[in-house]
């Protein structure tokens, strides 16, 4: 792909095999907010991506994490705050303005242009000419892996292959921020993880600042920089994959990224007690109190019946290739799932007994429970 000065190319013909560095911008949210009639979908939200970063936003339907990326391309206006992006603020200008490119969860291919046709649309659009619109298309077909498809319709090729050529035609125009809305919901699975990481690839090579809406938290770990867990139209937590995961700010990020068990337990000079059990806080400052704790299933061991642990009776156990995941019910009602080794094949009915491998915990004071 080449780069465009006054909608016009550039003489430099870059190979597409070394696809050029973009300058990733900064984009920053500044206490946003937008209403629906009565409903508040972005509630004073604040978010700051760094240049050439992959940030993920992710959370429930209704956290707003698509109105935040609508607002940051334009689509949505907004009723206070500011959106910068390298320090001008674009929260007024339109989406033509923007320099964005954009993927939705539909291709949106116009079906009576050819896949190197719809790449070129976007040049065609800012009037650059046909011999450089043809060439930085065939190099953005290549970069997405469909450079002999160039001469295909929509209806002649697969869901991945449209949402490739999708990707290649946001690309194509070299925008300062690449806007990603669920882009890989409506593949089957195996298709799904292979462009996700494709979409990775891609984004790495040219260092284009990312903005990735999900609420499958699968997606978001594995290729995210950062990810930000959303509720109610504010950030609950923002971090790596592995500072969600391994360090999570309340039960509901816990339950959220990743599985979680949620028990009751009591907060006592610094650690949960539940179940005759005493575990570390993730958050020592934690006032004592009733609680809920997060317990990832594993942080928990299935032993046999009659030895130290939580008696409780099987109910189900799947097999998940590498490892099994077995549900256990407590004699309270309380249920927990254990991720266990496939040599071990509980079946429902089973007397066992679950230990605490004594790994930290997060906890949310019952009383702030929403």
């Amino acid at each position: 792909m080449t780069r465009t000065t006054n909608n016009t190319s550039t003489s430099t013909d870059v190979s597409p095999s070394a696809p050029p560095k973009l300058h990733g911008a900064v984009v920053e949210f500044s206490g946003v907010t937008k209403n629906f009639g009565g409903h508040r979908a972005l509630d004073g939200f604040d978010l700051t991506l760094h240049a050439g970063e992959f940030v993920a936003l992710l959370g429930p339907s209704g956290s707003g994490k698509t109105t935040a990326l609508r607002a940051l391309a334009g689509l949505e206006s907004t009723d206070a705050g500011i959106i910068l992006v390298d320090g001008v603020d674009v929260s007024t200008l339109p989406t033509s303005r923007r320099d964005m490119g954009m993927v939705f969860q539909a291709y949106s291919l116009f079906p009576h242009l050819s896949a190197g046709e719809n790449v070129e649309f976007g040049l065609r659009m800012r009037g650059v000419a046909a011999a450089a619109r043809r060439r930085r298309a065939r190099d953005a077909l290549a970069l997405v892996g469909l450079d002999d498809h160039s001469d295909r319709f929509a209806h002649q090729l697969s869901g991945g292959q449209q949402q490739r050529v999708a990707l290649a035609r946001a690309l194509v125009t070299e925008p300062r921020v690449l806007l990603l809305d669920e882009p890989l919901s409506a593949l089957d699975a195996k298709v799904r993880v292979t462009l996700r990481e494709e979409i990775r690839r891609i984004q790495t090579e040219l260092g284009i600042t990312t903005l990735f809406v999900t609420h499958d938290q699968d997606e978001a770990l594995a290729i995210a920089d950062r990810v930000a867990v959303m509720r109610d139209g504010r950030i609950e937590q923002v971090g790596t994959p592995e500072d969600l995961y391994s360090r999570p700010a309340s039960p509901f990020i816990a339950d959220f990224v990743g599985l979680s068990n949620q028990l009751t337990g009591v907060v006592l000079n610094g650690f949960a007690e539940l179940y005759g059990t005493r575990l570390p806080l993730l958050d020592p400052s934690q006032a004592d109190g009733p609680v809920l704790v997060a317990v990832r299933p594993e942080d928990l061991e299935l032993a046999a019946d009659g030895v130290d642990g939580v008696g409780g009776l099987v109910t189900a156990s799947s097999f998940h290739g590498s490892l099994r995941r077995t549900r256990v019910r407590f004699a309270d009602g309380a249920e927990v799932t254990v991720q266990h080794g496939v040599r071990v094949h509980p079946a429902p009915g089973d007397n066992m007994r679950v230990r605490f491998t004594g790994a930290p915990v997060s906890v949310e004071a019952v009383t702030n429970r929403a």
